[in-house]
């Protein structure tokens, strides 16, 4: 037994195909090792499709293209060499492309249809339009009208399947008015839209936010003999929640309910995701509930957005409810719903609880990609456990996985913040060589970690390494350094930083502002933190509570009592009420002056405000008390700050 003898048998038996099946079963099970040839297995091809075995057909169709160092020309050619032999029909050549399609081998289809062409044969319309579909799907739509083309060559007669299939096309590209002049071209040929071309048109107007035009296409239907489905409803419900509509798209959800159409869970899932998105917790329940009162079972969207909504928004335990009852209905858990659960743990800061999901994310067989790790990599950084975080970057990268820009940044930002400066370096410095490129915030998150180190050479040596890098420093980065030099009190070079931003274009902000006033109060230079405040309004900044209490803190230090309390008033006439810190620095200033009067004045006024005393309040007004050999008031005011909750030093 050879292919040889095989394909000549099988012509023998083109008039009785019972014996042609026969032996191709026989050859699969008496020669399990058999080697087909391209014409042996074409030949086999032939006669299970005329046997309508169209299963079998395929198989040995896919186990021909697979054929290593076979290509498409020998696919066709010995499809067509072996076609009369066997007494064939085109069916053959319409199962060769779409089991290319469905095999997802798209240019190879393409190919084997342009050596059909060029042989002169003409593959069936069903065919070319799983190839067009197959292309329009992957959104290969330039090649998609390029086989267009080729069909309406070969002068088939096209259907509404091919209407839709090229509507979809152009709508992807976002060629509404194309499609709609494409739909009256067709129209002239005899070609009508039907409800899929509609719909597409209707989603198309949607995903542009062309509402309007989605609802008169959507109203109009019914002058073509046409009726809204479940699929119109749904495109207008998903277009007006992507747009914002929620209350319209609820609008339309109870028309369907009115006129009888039963909803599902795409029609919800738009809605339940909008309410997600603006974490409205009670209507997001409602829709859930809706659903499930419905009798829909919530699918992986629907579960999905419940979960990362509780979790977000610190409803932990009903996200876990959500999730048990995912498990339930036999919907299986994948890394983004444990993900989303980890992620709303380490927000929290439960790691513990979050570093169990993760064990039994990874115990499920969820492998932890990048995101998984940067968000728990994250909530350790947050927790200050960053022996924690380094064992998990190091386990990290024996898996394989690269850190990526957020990895590092996360971990730099951790590091900075708890002062360890030289891992954070180390860290900037392995994100260099993995050709990672950092961004304005990474830079802003070292010089700032510097800033607070009080290392300003260092701090400056980031700044000028940022800029050679082309990397703008931004009012952030600014104000970081501008706080670090008026920290030192370095207000020369803080105000060279300001001049140079406001040169630069660089809106100050109010925390901006609020710096430099804090640099001018600090190196006693009151008078001119009192000129500042002035000119922020100027410079379209408003002064707020932070921006008085420094001012008023400076003169009070000067004993300027007068001064402070002028200010105080002015804050009070702009609309900014003081606040704690702002009535203690004024019960200081009396109580070290002994006005003692005054001091209780200021309180009484404080307790009317509704401000609440903190533990600063009574040691000023217990000193100030003791320094005018007031004992009584001292241990008067000393037991109403342990009533309040305080503990007092004793040290009066």
């Amino acid at each position: 037994m050879n292919p040889s003898i095989v394909v000549d048998v099988l012509y023998r038996c083109r008039d009785n195909l019972q014996m042609g099946q026969r032996l191709i079963d026989l050859v699969a099970s008496k020669n399990p090792g058999f080697k087909h040839s391209s014409l042996s297995l074409s030949a086999s091809i032939h006669i299970l499709t005329r046997s309508r075995m169209v299963s079998d057909a395929q198989a040995l169709i896919l186990r021909m293209v697979r054929k290593s160092g076979v290509s498409r020309v020998e696919v066709v050619d010995s499809l067509v060499s072996t076609y009369q032999g066997c007494g064939s029909n085109p069916f053959v050549f319409d199962l060769l492309i779409r089991t290319y399609v469905q095999a997802r081998k798209l240019r190879e289809a393409v190919e084997a249809f342009r050596v059909l062409k060029s042989r002169g044969i003409c593959v069936p319309l069903n065919a070319c339009n799983s190839l067009l579909g197959g292309l329009v799907k992957v959104e290969w739509v330039d090649l998609a009208w390029e086989v267009y083309g080729d069909v309406v060559g070969f002068g088939l007669e096209l259907n509404v399947y091919t209407l839709n299939i090229m509507v979809n096309a152009l709508c992807k590209n976002r060629k509404i008015e194309d499609a709609k002049l494409y739909i009256s071209e067709m129209e002239e040929k005899g070609i009508f839209p039907d409800i899929v071309t509609y719909n597409t048109l209707i989603n198309a107007y949607c995903c542009e936010g062309l509402l309007e035009e989605a609802f008169d296409l959507k109203n109009s239907m019914s002058t073509k003999g046409l009726q809204s489905c479940l699929s119109t409803y749904n495109a207008i419900v998903n277009g007006l929640c992507k747009n914002g509509k929620y209350g319209k798209a609820k609008e339309v959800l109870n028309e369907m309910l009115q006129i009888g159409m039963s909803p599902d869970c795409t029609t919800y899932n738009p809605l339940l995701v909008e309410c997600c998105r603006k974490d409205n917790l009670s209507d997001a329940q409602g829709i859930f509930d809706e659903m499930l009162h419905r009798g829909l079972v919530p699918d992986l969207v629907s579960y999905s957005s419940i979960i990362g909504l509780f979790s977000r928004n610190g409803h932990l335990d009903r996200a876990l409810s959500y999730f048990k009852s995912f498990k339930r209905v036999g919907l299986v858990p994948d890394n983004v719903i444990y993900t989303v659960l980890i992620g709303g743990f380490c927000k929290y800061g439960m790691m513990s609880e979050a570093l169990k999901m993760r064990d039994e994310m990874v115990d499920q067989g969820c492998l932890m990609d990048i995101v998984t790790y940067n968000t728990i990599l994250n909530g350790l950084c947050k927790g200050r456990m960053l022996s924690d975080a380094d064992r998990l970057f190091n386990e990290m990268l024996e898996r394989g996985i690269y850190p990526d820009f957020c990895t590092f940044t996360t971990l730099i930002h951790g590091y900075s913040k708890h002062r360890n400066m030289n891992k954070a370096l180390s860290l900037f410095s392995s994100m260099l060589q993995s050709n990672i490129k950092p961004d304005v915030v990474t830079y802003n998150t070292l010089i700032d970690g510097f800033c607070k180190e009080g290392d300003m050479e260092k701090a400056d040596e980031l700044w000028g390494d940022m800029i050679s890098k082309r990397i703008f420093p931004n009012h952030i980065t600014y104000s970081i350094l501008i706080n670090g030099f008026c920290s030192q009190c370095r207000v020369s070079e803080a105000f060279k930083l300001w001049d140079e931003m406001v040169g630069k274009g660089i809106e100050p902000n109010i925390v901006t502002c609020n710096t430099v006033i804090k640099g001018y109060c600090g190196s006693g230079d009151v008078a001119k933190a009192y000129e500042f405040l002035k000119k922020m309004t100027s410079k379209g900044v408003v002064p707020d509570i932070i921006s008085y209490n420094s001012v008023i803190h400076g003169f009070i230090k000067l004993d300027n009592m007068d001064k402070a309390l002028y200010l105080v008033h002015k804050m009070e006439n702009q609309g900014i009420l003081p606040d704690v810190v702002t009535y203690n620095v004024i019960l200081e200033g009396f109580c070290r002056e002994g006005r003692m009067q005054e001091a209780n004045l200021v309180y009484k006024k404080m307790i009317e405000q509704g401000v609440n005393p903190d533990r600063s309040t009574f040691i000023s007004l217990i000193n100030g008390h003791v320094s005018q050999d007031n004992m009584k008031e001292a241990f008067r005011v000393h037991d109403e700050m342990l009533q309040r909750g305080f503990v007092p030093d004793d040290k009066f």
